[in-house]
């Protein structure tokens, strides 16, 4: 299997495999598949693919130092770039299909709906780290600073959680959204562990 991840054709095919659910999206599209509501099930499917995406960047690092598979680490920023990419599409299709690309009523909806204003400002947050997520930025950055920017991620997953659970309160409808969000709490949660492990080493050492 680990050798597996090394393949050329490996990139390629997660990449195509990443590609699925909007191909499918499209097709929907294509052929009028959305149900009584398009617009409404167009921003809720790119909506969920975000945050699905979102939870598999998180998921890499626990998983490759569980497995103890260090190749998964080659695909975290292309996974990274399709969490931006979905939330992309996610805004293009509010913005186009829901408003027209009407800023007067975007803001009035803002005013009256402020769950798209945190969902705005994770997208914000996404933007420098798509931004960077290439070699030559880690070099121009410095490998500290681009990790410390790159820790922005846990701020917009509590964004992306936040946005989801608001926008589901007018409804009350809160099963997929404590899904989602005790996937992230595990996630996050295992890093807390491993940051306080790390700490007590150092600790140890320091003082042996």
């Amino acid at each position: 299997m680990r050798q597996l991840l090394l393949k050329p054709a490996a990139k390629p095919l997660v990449f195509l495999l990443c590609l699925l659910p909007f191909a499918w999206l499209v097709y929907r599209v294509i052929t009028q598949d959305l149900g009584a509501n398009p617009q409404e099930a167009l921003i809720r499917a790119t909506g969920d693919w975000t945050l699905r995406f979102l939870c598999l960047v998180l998921a890499v690092t626990p998983l490759r130092m569980i497995t103890k598979s260090p190749q998964l680490a080659r695909f975290r920023r292309m996974l990274g770039l399709f969490v931006y990419f979905y939330v992309f599409v996610h805004l293009l299709s509010y913005s186009w299909f829901d408003m027209g690309f009407d800023v007067a009523d975007i803001a009035k909806d803002i005013y009256k709906r402020p769950f798209i204003l945190v969902g705005f400002a994770a997208f914000v947050l996404l933007t420098p780290l798509a931004l960077t997520s290439f070699n030559r930025a880690i070099k121009t950055l410095g490998a500290k600073r681009w990790q410390l920017l790159h820790k922005l991620v846990y701020v917009i997953a509590g964004l992306g959680v936040l946005h989801f659970f608001w926008m589901r309160s007018g409804k009350n409808d809160f099963n997929e959204v404590f899904v989602y969000a005790a996937i992230l709490a595990a996630l996050l949660g295992w890093r807390l562990v491993q940051w306080f492990k790390k700490r007590n080493q150092q600790n140890s050492s320091k003082y042996a």
